[in-house]
């Protein structure tokens, strides 16, 4: 397939769509852009006391690189943020405009296959149990250093799962023609390796 190629990934917090995304990337040498980002510097302005539909407008590359992006108050507020239209309607051309570089790209969120990228080559949706997942991300605070328990965590990723799944605009869900991957007993490398296979079928059709 010649021309640019495109693959949407998305799927919940911690289902381990980044990862997948960054190796498949680095595989065949797309860009990649983790989508999430986006939202996460701007809740990070929000936190700042800024306006974030102002904040969403305002963003620049620099952003994404601020210290404290991964943080659990800058993932509710990017979580918040991202229910308000006039913010996903602001990050909306910046993410078009990536996802069809020459060289082509990698792109993980909740909407971008339904929203962001609907004609992408190959649609991804990476989930795993609610368990797996709490499991996951308590496992990456500890190794930080966060101050947290598992049934708390547990909690924070059945709030956002709600929130992102009950919006109204670009709520998160699988694309009809997104091919789903459930990672909750796999390994990283199983699933990278089958995302990997994906592409390469969908590249050689």
């Amino acid at each position: 397939m010649s021309g640019p190629f495109t693959v949407a990934i998305d799927g919940p917090a911690a289902s381990g769509k980044g990862t997948i995304a960054r190796a498949v990337a680095e595989r065949f040498g797309f860009a990649h852009l983790d989508t999430g980002l986006l939202y996460r510097a701007v809740g990070a302005r929000l936190l700042d006391g800024e306006e974030p539909v102002a904040a969403a407008r305002a963003l620049t590359p620099k952003d994404l690189d601020r210290p404290g992006l991964r943080g659990a108050d800058v993932a509710q507020a990017a979580s918040r943020v991202a229910v308000i239209a006039e913010v996903r309607q602001a990050l909306l051309d910046y993410q078009r405009a990536f996802a069809r570089r020459a060289a082509g790209a990698v792109l993980d969120g909740r909407d971008i296959g339904t929203v962001i990228c609907p004609e992408a080559e190959l649609k991804l949706y990476v989930t795993a149990s609610a368990e797996t997942r709490a499991a996951r991300r308590f496992k990456e605070l500890q190794a930080s250093g966060g101050d947290t328990t598992y049934e708390a965590v547990l909690e924070d990723v059945r709030i956002r799962d709600a929130r992102d799944s009950d919006r109204v605009h670009a709520p998160m869900t699988a694309a009809p023609d997104a091919i789903h991957l459930d990672t909750t007993e796999m390994s990283i490398e199983d699933a990278v390796a089958r995302a990997v296979a994906l592409v390469e079928d969908r590249r050689g059709a």
